[in-house]
């Protein structure tokens, strides 16, 4: 029985696998602990060329060895800052209209690629299982095959997969399509990104799919691989938990005092373009526009850390929101109240349960998303005596589980506004019996069943022989 060996761009430091880490992280660990193994990834750190050739850095917690290296900054601006995220991030989220191609970077993020894995074959035993995590990562079974290395080889994309008619504004579309055939299964969060892969393959690579319900056989490339639907969860009674735990602490208390009362929307994104959080703030005017009853009893609290602040259109986005938010609280804000109150600061994720258990209305609207675990945290934080509303776009990959959210389109301003102002009114009867349809959804699927569903297939893919 071979290790795992997990593959990520980012590795959780073994203190935040011990409790601060997001739950991605702990499932994750979580799978490493019981099957002993390796996680294998950058460290985060720009180094010098020498310092990142000397790696990789190994930390072991038994059973696990945590692997990092560093990269230089020439290979962060093409790799990472470059290819991964100012071309596979927005085309991928469909925002080709922010989306830059260079034929450097993506030389960069092959090379890269083709580096890590390097790195990364010295520690692997030929039984091992390997799993290999997300966008940037998209070339690397095609380097390990051209190391060698014939392991069972799986990958999990954790965004949106694009139609083939956007994918295809990515000049080299082939090539990322061909290093996809690489793997031994392909993960997709939902249906519709499946089905985009599978017809990118029928008609652009002339490949055969054959589907089997979720999961599918394809041809392609000359390779033979799987793919499936795992739709990636939490820990619903463990956030329930914590979030119960967590109510009666100092910042819980000093917002109740704060808000004299009012009712409380709460919002949490990174801040990224593909979040619709400047829709969000006009669809939130809207409805203190639309119905002026609600003046002075609402407040809208979002938080946004800021993230990939050298990218531009990110600084152009944290801009475009302050400015907004200004606006909007200089129409509407009274000497003792403040409409939107925008914080783009950093929250340890379990005061930020707490604070969603404290809320009447979670407001998670993104204009696309691979998942958003926000949505299910929310759910999994309140109180179900007394539970809070899930306002929840149509083009997130939750609202296939989440029928018990209010579901709405993000480019409707005013369908947000009645959505909010259903949400703010709705009956406790109705709140609850839509928050056990939640719950029934995350536990059904739940963090633990996605990893171990994964797995399980990845382990029965016939070996290369």
């Amino acid at each position: 029985m071979g290790r795992l060996i997990v593959v990520s761009n980012r590795v959780a430091t073994p203190t935040e696998t011990k409790g601060s880490a997001g739950g991605l992280a702990v499932g994750v660990f979580g799978a490493l602990k019981d099957a002993g193994g390796v996680w294998f990834g950058w460290s985060g750190d720009v180094v010098s060329e020498s310092v990142a050739n000397a790696g990789p850095a190994l930390v072991e917690e038994e059973p696990v060895t945590f692997a990092t290296v560093g990269l230089t900054r020439k290979d962060y601006d093409q790799y990472y800052r470059g290819f991964s995220n100012a071309t596979l991030w927005p085309v991928f989220h469909y925002r080709n209209d922010l989306a830059r191609y260079e034929r450097d970077e993506y030389a960069g993020y092959r090379r890269v690629n083709a580096w890590l894995a390097h790195k990364l074959v010295k520690l692997v035993d030929p039984e091992d299982n390997i799993w290999v995590h997300d966008y940037h990562l998209i070339p690397f079974a095609e380097a390990l095959r051209s190391e060698g290395v014939a392991n069972r080889t799986g990958f999990f994309l954790h965004i949106p997969f694009p139609s083939p008619q956007v994918l295809q504004t990515i000049p080299p579309h082939d090539e990322l399509v061909r290093s996809l055939c690489c793997y031994d299964l392909l993960g997709f969060q939902t249906r519709n990104d499946q089905q985009a892969f599978h017809d990118y393959v029928a008609r652009e690579a002339h490949g055969k799919v054959i589907e089997h319900g979720e999961k599918a056989e394809v041809e392609a490339y000359g390779r033979k691989l799987r793919t499936g639907v795992y739709r990636i969860g939490v820990f619903p009674d463990e956030i329930a938990e914590q979030a119960a735990r967590y109510e009666s602490r100092q910042h819980v208390l000093d917002l109740k005092q704060s808000l004299e009362g009012r009712k409380l929307i709460m919002s949490v994104d990174r801040l990224d373009y593909s979040k619709g959080l400047v829709e969000r703030f006009h669809a939130f005017e809207q409805l203190l526009e639309d119905a002026p009853e609600w003046r002075g009893k609402v407040t809208l609290v979002q938080i946004a850390p800021p993230t990939r602040s050298d990218v531009a259109s990110y600084r152009m986005i944290r801009e475009e929101l302050e400015r907004e938010a200004g606006r909007i609280n200089g129409r509407y804000s009274g000497l003792d109240y403040t409409p939107i109150r925008y914080l783009s600061q950093q929250y340890d994720r379990w005061k930020l349960m707490s604070l969603f258990r404290e809320s009447q209305v979670g407001y998670v609207t993104p204009l696309h998303d691979g998942m958003n675990l926000v949505a299910k945290e929310y759910v999994a934080a309140q109180n179900p005596a007394d539970p809070g509303v899930l306002v929840l776009s149509v083009f997130a990959g939750a609202a296939a589980e989440l029928s018990g959210a209010v579901l709405v389109n993000p480019h409707d301003a005013t369908g947000m506004a009645e959505a909010l102002q259903q949400a703010l009114s709705m009956p406790l009867a109705e709140r609850q019996s839509r928050y056990e349809i939640n719950m029934a959804a995350l536990r059904r699927n739940d963090l633990g069943v996605w990893r171990d569903t994964f797995l399980s297939d990845l382990s029965n893919v016939p070996r290369l022989r």
